[in-house]
């Protein structure tokens, strides 16, 4: 069965580069990044997780781990490893689980068959502390990932656990966000929201980011 958003996390005990895992103690109260790739020693792979491990400080700022798999060994992961920081110029501080068995991979529906009957695709869920499924993109085989978006979507989903707006196409932080139309008495809004909003339309109301 597909995972859905607001699913809890399905946990799991599987080998990685570091070691033996079980996911939700491993996790503790952090957000987490888990994404797969198809292979080790294959080019877009690399250049994916050489960009993660450089976006450490930035995921250590919003309180992130990260967390790779793929269907080869833990030993491969560890010899996979020295190239990625040798062609890339950093140094991969996140664990890469060893799913040979396909476990985690059928869990979390991460083998599609019409890319491959074998091997995952590029899937990426954000898992908020609660161990609740919060985003799932999946891209295909070929196309490496962008990052600055799973950045931006994590700001997004902290702010909007934090305060009672949405954001709008192409948010980033420090741009005005929606008041939800939930809210129309104008005493609360106005206690709410002391920054005061603007309304293209009666529906469309936008407000400075409160924490800002």
């Amino acid at each position: 069965m597909s995972l859905r958003l607001g699913d809890e996390a399905p946990d799991f005990e599987q080998d990685s580069s570091i070691g033996p895992i079980r996911f939700h103690e491993w996790a503790g109260d952090s957000w987490v990044v888990l994404f797969s790739h198809p292979a080790d020693f294959t080019p877009v792979c690399t250049t994916e997780l050489g960009l993660t491990a450089k976006l450490k400080p930035e995921f250590d700022r919003r309180n992130v781990k990260a967390i790779a798999l793929s269907v080869d060994s833990a030993e491969s992961h560890k010899n996979w490893i020295k190239d990625i920081e040798e062609t890339q110029h950093t140094v991969v501080g996140f664990p890469i689980i060893a799913d040979a068995d396909r476990k985690v991979a059928t869990l979390y529906d991460m083998i599609h068959p019409g890319q491959s009957q074998t091997v995952t695709v590029r899937s990426l869920f954000i898992i908020d502390p609660a161990k609740k499924v919060r985003l799932i993109i999946a891209y295909p085989l070929s196309t490496g990932r962008n990052f600055d978006e799973v950045l931006r979507v994590i700001d997004a989903l902290q702010l909007t656990d934090g305060y009672t707006v949405a954001t709008p196409g192409n948010w980033r932080d420090g741009d005005d966000v929606i008041i939800p139309l939930s809210l129309t008495d104008e005493a609360i809004i106005r206690q709410k929201y002391p920054k005061g909003y603007t309304a293209a339309r009666p529906y469309l109301r936008l407000t400075p980011q409160p924490n800002k």
